[in-house]
């Protein structure tokens, strides 16, 4: 459990009705005290779940059907040496933090913070510890990922789990243990919670009760006009000993009273989101999350986008404030362009892409102002070529090779050696590894026998838009891009101008293979020549360069019988002279077959499609929409052949495996 990723849904346990299976039903009856389930069923449905539950043989039916709140604690750690150590948790789009602990081997933290579980969202929860004797950055020691899910619906006594820590350099290395506790709260204790913590705010002379005044501010608050024309009669309801105020008690009942008949609450008080009626659960989660006051012990720091950016020290908030460098979701332009942080699809929450601070100053010089325009004009171009072919030449020597502990240690926990399909002693220079092959089985196909289904090309960074409009609007600003000048006039056409695109942008870290995305046969490859930009979203951010229509470009078109042509663009890139392609004009391929790679660097694949032949994956296009890249692996969904689906309709991808 304590190393799981997020996968297939749980199946449906056997009835127990009989005598079935002891553990299975012990885990789902365990889960079914300890959270309150959510369905969308109609009220046939719903009637059935209640004679159920009074019968006792309630079902969870998957694992993404559930919400509720969970109460997350980190507890205390033992680690090898002595530090002052602080712990991070990420979840979904948040990290959080402790405080830092005394100098020992020994944490104690007794910290905790509410985590909300969403039916279809984030199961894995990263939990990271720092060493905090540095300045300007603390040093990530040991990490673990819990799945939230597993851990709640253990067959178990106790709440609190030791779990080992992995040193990010070599994950089968265990570097310490720790203590965590997790469990959920109960829709009642939910309720109570929340009329606890409205009493404590409204409660002007805290006397822990509710006068009429206070009262009436408080149904004013909640955004029901309704019920502010009757607050004297709410307020007697409430006051049900009668004496003239509301206890915490009582207000907790009519919340419970009116929240089954017609709710009080229409809008939160603290951040005034609008509050659907029809979704009680959800509605009460939410206050609660906003109202969050915990449990007594310390509540860790919030407002993180991830671990990194909570590690670090004093040095680099004082150049946060000073407007050096900053995070936000997506990229952003100019001076605040420092720091990309995409989101993991597979583990359903937010990373920073690691990138040497001095590239990015530089890198940010260059493209993004008139004056590394004009330097780009007055020979920076050719000074990239030059750059390459010399890096291109030296990471393929012998020497090179005492380059590669260097490069997996700058990416230590993001390069699984364990993936790759020769040992390290393998590899006789840089480039050698840097092309590596992964072993059979590494990238498991999606949906492997259903051509109608598109599989992502490359281990990489996706933006997938459904025409060239939205991608001009929310990640490409080069004022000279198009889908003809990305193409070259042989292979452009009108089905193509207003099709869908795709980009995949792989980093140094990535595995630099790239694969087919559709079946079909290979009818062309055309070479373009051009400039060696950096494909990075700085770059490509730039207003004043076009990084994908000057780039060194191979383009080939393959002919596909469930999306019509699909133009599949290779793009070189700084120190990435080279791209070659293992397969040839002619070739009939498969989804997921290897098709190319790139050489020393890191560069992009675009996959254009014809206008309405794809419906895109929605995660993929909202992700984009939002100008935040989607860290996606070769085999993954991209989307349905819409040309087949008109004829035939809709398929159910519930089969389809990662």
């Amino acid at each position: 459990m304590g190393q799981g990723s997020s996968g297939p849904g749980v199946t449906e346990p056997a009835d127990d009705s009989s005598g079935g299976s002891k553990g299975s039903s012990s885990r789902f009856s365990r889960l079914k005290q300890r959270l309150h389930i959510r369905r969308h069923h109609s009220l046939h449905h719903h009637r059935r779940r209640d004679s159920d539950s009074a019968s006792g043989s309630l079902k969870l039916h998957s694992a993404e059907d559930f919400a509720g709140i969970a109460l997350v604690k980190l507890i205390s750690a033992e680690m090898k040496f002595k530090d002052k150590w602080m712990a991070c948790i990420s979840f979904g789009e948040q990290t959080f933090r402790t405080e830092v602990s005394d100098h020992t081997e020994k944490p104690a933290w007794n910290s905790e913070k509410k985590l909300l579980l969403e039916r279809n969202g984030p199961r894995v929860a990263r939990i990271s510890v720092f060493e905090t004797n540095r300045l300007s950055k603390n040093n990530l020691v040991g990490y673990c990922e819990v799945d939230i899910f597993e851990f709640l619906t253990q067959d178990v006594d106790s709440d609190i789990e030791v779990i080992h820590l992995l040193d990010p350099s070599s994950p089968e290395r265990v570097v310490g243990n720790i203590s965590i506790a997790c469990s959920v709260e109960d829709h009642n204790e939910t309720e109570k919670s929340f009329a606890r913590r409205i009493l404590s705010i409204v409660d002007y002379n805290q006397d822990g009760q509710l006068s009429y005044p206070e009262f009436s501010d408080l149904i004013n608050a909640f955004g029901n006009k309704l019920a502010a024309d009757k607050k004297e009669e709410l307020f007697k309801a409430a006051d049900r000993d009668g004496d003239g105020v509301v206890s915490m008690d009582e207000l907790a009942s009519l919340f419970v009273i009116h929240q089954e008949k017609e709710p009080l609450i229409n809008c939160c008080p603290v951040c005034g989101e609008i509050l659907e009626p029809s979704d009680k659960l959800n509605n009460m989660i939410h206050l609660t999350l906003c109202f969050d006051e915990g449990t007594g012990n310390q509540v860790m720091t919030g407002g993180f986008l991830t671990d990194k950016e909570a590690s670090y020290g004093w040095m680099f908030k004082l150049s946060e404030w000073a407007h050096v460098s900053s995070y936000d979701i997506g990229l952003r332009s100019g001076s605040s362009a420092s720091h990309i942080v995409v989101y993991d699809r597979r583990a359903k929450r937010l990373v920073e892409e690691l990138i040497d601070g001095k590239i990015v100053l530089s890198m940010r010089a260059l493209y993004q102002s008139k004056v590394g325009l004009q330097l780009m004009n007055r020979g920076a171009k050719e000074l990239l070529q030059s750059i390459s072919e010399k890096q291109g030449k030296k990471m393929g020597s012998v020497e090179s090779a005492k380059d590669i502990p260097k490069f997996l240690d700058f990416f230590k926990d993001q390069i699984k050696m364990a993936e790759v399909k020769y040992p390290l002693e393998h590899f006789k220079t840089f480039n050698e590894f840097f092309i590596r092959e992964l072993k059979p089985g590494a990238r498991p196909i999606a949906c492997i026998e259903r051509d109608d289904v598109a599989i992502c090309a490359a281990d990489s960074r996706l933006m997938a838009f459904v025409n060239v409009e939205d991608s001009q609007r929310f990640w490409i600003k080069g004022q000279k891009f198009s889908v003809q000048g990305l193409l070259g006039k042989e292979l452009s056409s009108n089905a193509f101008m207003n099709g869908s695109l795709v980009i995949f942008r792989l980093a140094p870290q990535d595995y630099h293979r790239f694969h087919v995305p559709v079946s079909g046969t290979i009818e062309k490859f055309v070479h373009i020549p051009g400039c060696l930009y950096t494909v990075n979203p700085i770059a490509v951010n730039s207003k004043y360069c076009n990084v994908f229509t000057e780039n060194k470009r191979v383009v080939s078109i393959i002919s596909t019988k469930d999306f019509g042509k699909v133009a599949f663009v290779a793009i070189g890139a700084t120190m990435v002279g080279s791209i070659t392609f293992t397969k040839k004009k002619g070739d009939y391929v498969r989804k997921g077959d290897e098709f190319g790679y790139f050489s020393f660097g890191g560069s992009t694949v675009i996959c254009v499609f014809e206008k309405d032949s794809i419906k895109i994956d929605e995660d993929l296009l909202a992700n984009s929409a939002r100008s935040l890249e989607t860290l996606v692996a070769v085999g993954m969904t991209l989307g349905l052949s819409k040309k087949k689906h008109l004829e035939v309709g809709l398929p159910n991808l519930d089969k389809c495996v990662l």
